[in-house]
């Protein structure tokens, strides 16, 4: 499920980015396809790090990438293992809504970017994870630990506050709203719902097959119930 879209980005050849809190590796997979880049995919899970690095060897097994290099690392985001300005793309993906100290976090992921070059931003828009929250109690605490509801305002004014400069937004994935209504409404950690089980392999099968008709009504319904915010930032230059 790719949230970010790559279309937008200008990506050269020689380019390093980086896509921290990589999960098991969708957005470093999407970026190894582009021509001579170096990718890294970090995170501290251990086990979805295993997981990003058997995706980017299936991969290369296939061919399907652009003849770059790719690295999976465990990092901590508030206190990255990167020098200044270094990578000329940064992908932070469904990962500061889960950080208590998130201004530190939005800092180093500036700090390590080269002025110029492409911030990539997306959390839970308000609306949808607002309903999340009031229908179950256990919903922030099961999804791994949301500590927060970012606002789009809220969020660009603190990412500007440290130096970047948002350029576009769009929302995505207005099909996987209904699921996590429906899975809040049972239950977040229960697994025995034909409903939310049934919900789970139609978004499964509409990810693998990417139906037109499915890609339509996803693209009709993001402005009105988009799950994820997506935001899209310059980093400005350092002041002498």
């Amino acid at each position: 499920m790719i949230t970010v879209d790559f279309k937008k980005l200008d990506i050269k050849p020689g380019y390093r980015i980086l896509d921290i809190g990589c999960g098991s590796g969708r957005h470093t997979c999407e970026a190894y396809r582009f021509e001579k880049i170096t990718v890294v995919g970090a995170d501290l899970n251990f086990t979805d790090l295993c997981e990003a690095r058997e995706r980017l060897r299936y991969h290369d097994a296939l061919g399907e990438h652009g003849g770059g290099k790719w690295i999976v690392s465990a990092a901590d985001i508030t206190n990255l293992p990167f020098q200044d300005n270094f990578f000329d793309l940064v992908i932070c993906s469904e990962v500061l809504e889960h950080i208590p100290e998130d201004q530190v976090a939005m800092k180093e992921i500036i700090r390590i970017l080269k002025p110029g070059k492409t911030l990539v931003v997306s959390v839970p828009r308000y609306f949808p994870e607002r309903i999340c929250w009031a229908l179950s109690d256990e919903y922030y605490n099961a999804n791994q630990g949301h500590v927060r509801i970012y606002t789009k305002k809220q969020l660009i004014d603190r990412l500007e506050k440290e130096g970047v400069r948002n350029w576009a937004m769009h929302f995505a994935h207005s099909l996987h709203s209904p699921y996590w209504w429906l899975k809040c409404f049972v239950g977040p950690t229960r697994e025995d719902s034909f409903a939310v089980n049934l919900y789970k392999r139609f978004l499964t099968w509409d990810i693998m097959k990417k139906p037109l008709i499915t890609r339509f009504i996803d693209r009709l319904l993001n402005p009105i119930v988009g799950k994820s915010l997506v935001l899209y930032f310059t980093k400005q230059p350092e002041r002498g």
